[in-house]
């Protein structure tokens, strides 16, 4: 993270680094020495959509700040009092003015390196687009045409691209990045053929 929290909301003591006895063990976290505050650090929810229309392609947009020839996936964060589903299609038609017509859940991914969880959703949409001042630029490319990367949203496309039929193509998403997916996370594995999951004695 670029930023951490200094101190306590309640009182605005300083916050210090205090190792406590939690659920799981000893566990050192920014605590509030004067009233016993706790900043706990939970990721925050984020939102991500694989937007198609109907020829069957896929929406990428370059945000502002992105450099040039980098392209994502339409994103943005859940609000309070809503749902993910309700937040997805409201992001879509903040940022592209796209309306969503239908939706399901892809799955979800950690981005670890800026404290956030990622839930990702395939939604079909109609309507013209017309980019928010935080994006720059899009292009529609079809299954075989997208490009995955191997981080949270980029495995998101990547199983939009294998719904189609299709083995995704990973690269990276920016210069000096690995190209290959992490093999803990792609190619996904059937639940029975995962070592962590223990089949139960038939009967």
């Amino acid at each position: 993270m670029s930023h951490e929290m200094r101190f306590c909301p309640s009182c605005a003591t300083t916050l210090q680094r205090v190792a406590q006895q939690e659920d799981g063990g000893l566990k050192e976290r920014l605590r509030c020495p004067a009233c016993d505050w706790t900043h706990w650090g939970n990721p925050t929810p984020v939102l991500a959509a694989v937007v198609e229309n109907d020829d069957g392609q896929v929406l990428l947009a370059r945000n502002a700040l992105w450099q040039e020839g980098m392209f994502g996936l339409i994103t943005g964060f859940m609000e309070a009092g809503e749902s993910p589903e309700a937040g997805i299609c409201r992001e879509v038609q903040e940022e592209t003015s796209l309306r969503v017509k239908a939706l399901r859940i892809l799955g979800s991914w950690e981005f670890l390196r800026m404290n956030q969880v990622l839930i990702a959703y395939h939604v079909r949409v109609d309507g013209e687009v017309k980019l928010s001042p935080e994006l720059v630029e899009y292009q529609w490319k079809t299954p075989q045409e997208a490009r995955c990367w191997p981080s949270g949203t980029g495995y998101a496309l990547a199983h939009w691209v294998r719904s189609k039929g299709l083995e995704p193509q990973f690269g990276a998403f920016r210069p000096n990045q690995s190209p290959e997916p992490d093999p803990a996370k792609w190619p996904l594995q059937h639940w029975s053929h995962d070592e962590r999951f223990v089949l139960p004695p038939q009967w």
